[in-house]
């Protein structure tokens, strides 16, 4: 809900699309549908606090830098979605296919 991710900039945006990818993995950690897309401080906040305490995602975006600007760098969201992907492997929440 609230979330059409087309890009690596303004889909990102509002932080709910951070808070969903991180819901599917951990629904128990938060409740999605309380969450408010105006409330994009918050949204970024419990999305990499979530993934930094579930995950053990390394922070490497701020929650400032992220709000800072009505679009969110494509190259930092990118980069932050990778890290995040790694973790998830490692904690065997993502299969990968063995070459």
């Amino acid at each position: 809900q609230h979330v059409d991710v087309q890009n690596f900039s303004g889909s990102w945006g509002s932080g709910l699309a951070f808070c969903a990818l991180l819901h599917s993995f951990f629904p128990d950690a938060f409740d999605y549908g309380s969450l408010d897309p105006a409330a994009r401080r918050e949204n970024f906040a419990l999305a990499f606090a979530t993934a930094e305490a579930r995950a053990g995602c390394a922070p490497l975006l701020e929650v400032e830098d992220m709000v800072r600007l009505p679009v969110p760098d494509a190259k930092c969201v990118y980069t932050y979605l990778q890290e995040l992907y790694r973790c998830l492997v490692a904690k065997g929440l993502v299969k990968t296919k063995k070459r």
